[in-house]
């Protein structure tokens, strides 16, 4: 059962985002790479956050990667696909591969929900990342069986929780995944036909990580209008070609290193591509 959960953040936190000085990269032509370090200023914690911020232009498409059985770096994704950049995706069956939420590519089901004990979906099965012609959209769940398949886009991947939606942030519950520390994955939208792929690195002495919470706040304070949960923990990964440790910008956690090195294979992941 959804339940309201209260958790309040001080103005330090917002001003410490508001006034962050972010290290800004040029990729290409509407496409910026920021990031930023937070010396226990933001929630009272170390966090380390990367930001690759697009802008939507003909030249430039979103697509989905994806294996049905195999896993994959994220890096492995973006540099086989030739793409710019790349972000890891959806949840996935570790042991066996291929995603446990629905995934459709091109117009072709290549995945479908894999419901819980009480044939309830899960919570990463209630929003949709949604591409059509190369352009993002954010959807979410309407109450229906077989929603999902009466998204009319190309490409549509499930995730979730959504954690904005039209600049109101969305309900969450006191689940541990919403309210402990981990971390983090997003894809939001915000002005101008803005995306943003960001990673959010922890369980590091100098990143912290986010509570869903705390992710809501900080995309609030970006100003974003939608925003959407990935994958995390040791999934999370942000690649970006032709930048420095083989263009694995963010600090995977999966081999409890600080550095580059860490990334855990994964089954899916979205990717920004020249056309």
């Amino acid at each position: 059962m959804l339940i309201g959960f209260h958790v309040a953040f001080s103005q330090t936190d917002s001003l410490a985002v508001v006034q962050a000085d972010w290290f800004s990269t040029k990729i290409s032509r509407g496409v910026v790479l920021k990031r930023a370090a937070f010396a226990k200023s933001l929630f009272g914690s170390n966090q380390y956050i990367s930001i690759l911020e697009v802008k939507q232009k003909r030249r430039l498409a979103l697509d989905l990667a994806y294996e049905e059985s195999l896993l994959r770096s994220t890096s492995d994704f973006g540099q086989s696909n030739k793409a710019l950049a790349a972000i890891n995706g959806t949840f996935f069956d570790v042991a066996k591969g291929g995603s446990v939420d629905y995934i459709r590519s091109d117009g072709m089901i290549i995945s479908t929900n894999r419901l819980n004990k009480t044939n309830q979906r899960a919570v990463h099965q209630k929003g949709a990342v949604v591409l059509q012609h190369g352009k993002l959209d954010i959807l979410k769940w309407d109450g229906s069986p077989d929603w999902e398949n009466k998204i009319e886009a190309e490409d549509v991947m499930l995730s979730g929780p959504i954690l904005l939606l039209n600049k109101q942030p969305e309900l969450l519950d006191s689940a541990s995944f919403n309210t402990t520390r981990h971390p983090r994955s997003v894809i939001a939208k915000g002005k101008g036909k803005k995306v943003y792929f960001i990673v959010i690195d922890g369980r590091r002495e100098l990143a912290a990580g986010m509570s869903l919470f705390e992710v809501q706040n900080l995309l609030k304070w970006l100003k974003y209008s939608d925003g959407i949960n990935l994958d995390g923990g040791g999934s999370s990964a942000l690649w970006v070609d032709g930048q420095n440790f083989n263009g694995v910008v963010s600090y995977p956690s999966d081999n409890k290193k600080w550095d580059h090195e860490g990334q855990r294979k994964v089954a899916n992941a979205i990717l920004l591509k020249k056309k």
